[in-house]
């Protein structure tokens, strides 16, 4: 039986495309699999997690000696394929290899890209760092078993940089409930459900939804102090109904007891700018709940949003075509029923975890395949 090794030092242990998905898949198909991360240990899901605590001080004491910590905690397991999954432990990718270990990285974001936008780094070194970072990552990518990215522009970019690279893509598990909605609502609901930052365009929301009578919007997730203070002092705001962070099943029962779920995304590097991006599962969630989607029109969300009649497509700067959506929908609930029903279809046909669990394993077979010649 192989024995895997997944590694991160910026996610928790139940992260949902770590743990859930990657992880589980894995063990559910016969490989021995092991989780090193932050936290506590526990076995789950035949899936073995070594916790190595919490980081302590602030990122670069993370990024350094946490990072490490996994590292080393993780090289005594002596697995077969090691999988990382944060920029930071790309130091430790080599050093793996110099062990005879076959390392794949898992890009959940458009990393090369990213350090640039980062408002951590000072903006006057931004651009030094971005260079320097990117440097350093394509030597390191050119010398690893494989390479993993959710979205075809990300995969496009590392392919050119490594040919061993493999689109697994963050679909939600399917949930297989039938879905029975509740009595509507007697104000139109609007729900968003994960994080409230600037990026996913609540001001733009509010500020809509001001002028629109009978409608509210639910909002579940964690938001900054600062940020939400921000959201509080909007017009509009009264028809806000914040939530908090909710448990994922909680945020579920929202979503199925909503109009239609938000997805207004910001365009940025990571997103591809309009080009738009599979790996955030939020239009995903909301089509499995049978809700239509309001999101940006990006040109891959218009192409899912198009083929499969599923929800609109707006430009989210212009708060007349976000008012537009809100009352078409509205005003219509017999064709905003058909939308989330040919959401839901969709996702049960060909945007559910199982369809990248299928690569995901050819990837580790064709891995497990391969002899390892020599050590970097």
């Amino acid at each position: 039986m192989k024995r895997v090794c997944h590694m991160t030092s910026a996610h928790n242990s139940d992260d949902v495309r770590i743990f859930h998905k990657e992880c589980t898949s894995l063990a559910k198909a016969g490989y021995d699999v092991w989780l090193v991360a932050r936290g506590g240990s526990r076995d789950e899901n035949g899936v073995h997690v070594l916790g190595v605590g919490q980081p302590s001080g602030g990122r670069l004491s993370r990024m350094t000696g946490f990072a490490r910590r996994v590292y080393d905690t993780a090289l005594t397991l002596d697995a077969d394929i090691y999988h990382l999954h944060d920029p930071e432990l790309l130091p430790y990718a080599l050093k793996l290899k110099r062990h005879g270990k076959k390392v794949i990285f898992d890009s959940h974001e458009d990393t090369l890209n990213q350090m640039s936008q980062k408002q951590w780094i000072p903006v006057v070194i931004r651009p030094f760092v971005s260079v320097a970072y990117r440097r350093y990552a394509e030597n390191v990518f050119r010398r690893l078993d494989a390479l993993i990215s959710v979205t075809p522009h990300v995969v496009e970019e590392l392919r050119q940089i490594n040919p061993h690279t493999w689109m697994v893509t963050n679909y939600p598990k399917l949930d297989e409930q039938i879905l029975v909605k509740d009595k509507r609502p007697e104000k139109f609901t609007l729900c968003f459900t994960g994080g409230i930052d600037e990026q996913w365009c609540h001001a733009e929301i509010i500020a809509a939804i001001n002028a629109v009578d009978r409608v509210r919007y639910v909002l579940c997730g964690f938001g900054a102090p600062g940020y939400l203070a921000e959201l509080q002092g909007l017009p509009g705001w009264d028809k806000a109904d914040y939530r908090g962070k909710v448990p994922h099943e909680e945020a579920v029962r929202l979503q199925r007891q909503s109009d239609a779920g938000m997805a207004l995304l910001k365009p940025s590097n990571n997103s591809g700018r309009m080009r738009g991006t599979l790996g955030n599962t939020k239009i995903f969630e909301y089509m499995m709940s049978g809700l239509p989607v309001i999101c940006t029109d990006f040109a891959l969300w218009q192409d899912i949003i198009d083929r499969y009649q599923c929800g609109l497509c707006i430009d989210p700067t212009r708060a007349d075509e976000i008012i537009g959506a809100i009352k078409r929908l509205e005003d219509d609930p017999q064709e905003a029923r058909r939308m989330g029903q040919n959401g839901r279809r969709a996702v049960e046909q060909e945007f559910n975890w199982g369809t990248q669990e299928a690569k995901l394993l050819e990837l580790y077979e064709d891995i497990s395949r391969k002899r390892e010649v020599r050590p970097c």
